[in-house]
């Protein structure tokens, strides 16, 4: 099922390149993509179609679940203003290990 649900998605997004069908059906699914802007959100569902197909495919779904986690943390970092203008700041220097949670 997992297999066929991909190949409808690629199915889709090969008639139609901007994959329209996708993008309008996502905030359902996850509403967080509403701090994605258009180009965001488009890039996401590209991202999110190729993970399903690998997934289908090789029948391991790491993949997806990375793509979906990174979409999210960079929709979390843009739904707060503060922490956007935070995060556009330049950096430099180390510093240290990543702390990763869930």
């Amino acid at each position: 099922m997992f297999a066929t649900a991909s190949r409808l998605f690629l199915a889709l997004i090969k008639h139609d390149p901007t994959a329209r069908a996708l993008v309008v059906a996502m905030p359902e699914v996850f509403p967080w993509v509403r701090h994605l802007s258009p180009d965001e959100l488009r890039a996401f569902t590209l991202e999110l179609v190729d993970a399903l197909s690998d997934a289908a495919e090789l029948d391991v779904d790491v993949a997806t679940q990375e793509v979906i986690a990174a979409w999210r943390a960079t929709a979390r970092i843009k739904a707060d203003p503060a922490h956007y203008a935070e995060a556009r700041k330049p950096t430099s220097g180390d510093f240290g290990p990543v702390q990763v949670s869930a």
